[in-house]
């Protein structure tokens, strides 16, 4: 690394007005430069300290009285939390609980069902996986056709492929708002608009673009959303999902599972199943209360430092890291435009897989995406610029001595 890039990395840090939140999480042992946030986000120090609360207290003490207390509307008000502060929704339209898996499942069966007649899903073959595989499975299942869009692999779906697909047929449309690979920022407003011209529902996955892209759900008029909250959001591995249905089609959609917390008298043991009112009939079985604890301490951080500093900072560390790749003959498969681009980068190169590896053994944690790429995933809060500096320093060290 040379002085001018560590002069730089000095520079940038000490004019960070983020630097200070560095010290609210837990520290990372042997590890130089951590850069795959946006897979699993760092423990905060006031997660540590509520886990061991809420083992001796809340559930330590208070035992099966917590429901009553206060477990049984956990699943709500965190999610109210999560929506005031991080995805521009109003009350009870959020919940938290399921993987993101299970309320993908949920939200498009749900969606598919409320468009009867319509035989049409829309997806990119680049989605991630999961989005992909449950879509697919749901369009075995019913006997439906996916419009499959094509994206160029440095960036991602544009309105202009969304408008040449949808038809009368299209009953839902199903994208990422940052796209898993490339960190392409899709526009949001924009292509739900064209659905709904359509007639279609859309539901956005926002699992790379919570706690790192300010989001104005309700503005934008988005119908469905889910996202995971172990990215950004530092709930921790395993942590779970959220769904968002906007408040109007509550009562319009049916959740396929139909499991005991998501009627409207749990308790009453009934024989027969009635959806609770409002959000919390998108519940199944017993909501995750533990496993929720940490991302309350990270809604209480995201309002601390206020998402716009931290989307600012999160496009300031990109193109910092972009420009230092630029430097050592790698391509970057990210949109350069900022405004384009969520908050981590791809570098493509043939030796990636290997490299990757070769980092990891002396403490430098990217991520590798197939087939290719290098994913450096930047978490604003808990990042620093000089750790950027030498995590791509030691990239570039190790793609230099690449066979």
């Amino acid at each position: 690394m040379t002085g001018a890039v560590v002069s730089r990395a000095a520079e940038l840090d000490a004019a960070d007005p983020l630097a200070g939140f560095r010290e609210r999480f837990v520290p990372c042992g042997d590890v130089r430069a951590y850069l795959d946030g946006n897979s699993l986000g760092r423990p905060l120090r006031a997660s540590r300290e509520r886990l061991l609360r809420f083992v001796d207290q809340a559930w330590g003490e208070r035992l099966i009285r917590g429901w009553d207390e206060q477990w049984m509307d956990e699943p709500l008000r965190a999610g109210d939390a999560l929506g005031r502060v991080a995805l521009g929704a109003a009350n009870g339209q959020t919940v938290i609980g399921d993987s993101t898996s299970v309320l993908l499942y949920k939200l498009i069966r749900a969606a598919v069902d409320a468009r009867p007649g319509r035989t049409e899903l829309v997806c990119d073959r680049d989605n991630f996986p999961t989005d992909r595989f449950v879509l697919q499975g749901i369009a075995a299942e019913l006997g439906l056709r996916v419009r499959w869009i094509d994206c160029a692999p440095d960036g991602g779906v544009t309105p202009d492929q969304v408008a040449h697909v949808l038809g009368e047929n299209t009953a839902l449309v199903l994208l990422s708002h940052v796209a898993y690979r490339s960190a392409w920022l899709a526009e949001l407003p924009e292509i739900t608009a064209l659905a709904h011209q359509h007639g279609a529902l859309v539901l956005w996955d926002l699992c790379h673009s919570v706690g790192v892209v300010p989001l104005e759900l309700d503005d934008w008029g988005v119908d469905l959303a889910v996202g995971c909250t172990y990215k950004y959001l530092n709930g921790g591995p395993g942590a779970p999902a959220f769904a968002y249905v906007r408040a109007d089609l509550h009562e319009r959609l049916q959740q396929p599972i139909w499991g005991w917390m998501g009627a409207g008298a749990p308790f009453a043991m009934g024989e027969t199943y009635q959806p609770a009112s409002g959000i919390r009939r998108f519940l199944s079985g017993t909501p995750p209360i533990l496993g929720m604890q940490p991302l309350l301490d990270m809604i209480d951080l995201v309002t601390e430092a206020g998402l716009p500093a931290i989307r600012e900072k999160s496009v300031t560390l990109t193109e910092y890291a972009m420009a230092l790749a630029d430097q050592f003959g790698v391509t970057v498969a990210s949109p350069r435009d900022g405004a384009r681009r969520g908050g981590h980068i791809t570098l493509a190169h043939p030796a990636a897989r290997e490299a990757t590896a070769r980092l990891w053994e002396i403490g430098v944690i990217p991520d590798f995406r197939p087939p290719d790429g290098v994913r450096i995933g930047l978490s604003p809060l808990s990042t620093s610029f000089a750790e950027v500096a030498d995590g791509l320093s030691a990239l570039a060290t190790v793609l230099s001595h690449a066979g």
